[in-house]
């Protein structure tokens, strides 16, 4: 991959593909040396206190007619807060497929990313475009191996009617088709302490995840998230259990620390 995208400056729109609902936006975020804004299904803001959490961390909300289409009218103030965003030199992310299905297969472009970039080129805004291809070796399992490309788009014609949305489309999508590199390797990961350490805490969440989650897009998404909020917990019972033992806080503490640290990290990058 190359590097520099990740330091970008100024008004940028990240387009990508949406294998992996929310685990794909973490896994974007994580890596751009900046804060990214990017568009999340509705309904998930729909509870007042979730709301202001998921904007907090950068989530713009985006109503589909499935979910309602009473709330269509709302996707105006969404696709203006995007523009306004990236106008004042911020960064947008949008999955231009408007669906997350756990597949490789890149599916239609919906119409929201060029309406966004046509508003910009009325008001002379000509952003930066990344397109980025997301790959991943599995949806499910201990560890993932995760294959991402960025890539930028070049003389970008100037978005004035529906058919230059077309066009603006046609070249996402070719850009994006040569990003999305499918790991095939399995994920290789050392059986020694730190696996033996985590795994009893691993599957009983992904059992908790399991019962409600098992059979939907969801699952990857949910289960990162349970163990990210869970794991400090995870720590505090080993601690407590170690501290009971007669072991010096002054020795728990260095060896939670850590844990963590030393255990296995699987990205791959190109």
């Amino acid at each position: 991959m190359n590097g520099h995208y990740l330091h970008s400056e100024g008004p940028l729109l990240l387009v990508a593909n949406h294998p992996n609902s929310f685990l794909d936006a973490v896994i974007i975020g994580a890596f751009y040396h900046r804060k990214i804004h990017f568009l999340a299904r509705g309904d998930v803001f729909q509870n007042p206190v979730f709301g202001y959490l998921l904007r907090s961390i950068g989530m713009i909300p985006i109503f589909r007619a499935r979910e309602g289409k009473e709330h269509l009218h709302r996707n105006n103030h969404t696709f203006q807060e995007s523009v306004d965003i990236i106008k004042e030199g911020g960064a947008v992310l949008i999955f231009i497929e408007g669906i997350c299905l756990n597949t490789h297969e890149i599916q239609p472009f919906k119409k929201g990313t060029a309406r966004i970039l046509e508003n910009l080129h009325g008001q002379h805004v000509f952003p930066t475009v990344h397109v980025i291809g997301l790959a991943y070796n599995s949806f499910r399992g201990i560890g993932k191996g995760v294959h991402i490309k960025i890539s930028e788009m070049l003389s970008i014609k100037p978005i004035i009617d529906s058919s230059d949305r077309l066009v603006f489309n046609a070249s996402a999508l070719l850009e994006m088709s040569k990003n999305i590199h499918l790991v095939n390797e399995k994920t290789q990961i050392s059986h020694g302490f730190s696996y033996y350490f985590h795994l009893p805490y691993y599957r009983l969440i992904e059992y908790c995840v399991d019962l409600k989650f098992k059979h939907t897009v969801f699952f990857d998404s949910v289960l990162f998230a349970a163990l990210l909020f869970t794991y400090p917990i995870y720590l505090v019972f080993w601690a407590y259990l170690l501290w009971n033992l007669g072991i010096s806080f002054f020795l728990i503490l260095p060896i939670l620390i850590l844990i963590p640290i030393l255990a296995p990290k699987i990205v791959k990058l190109a």
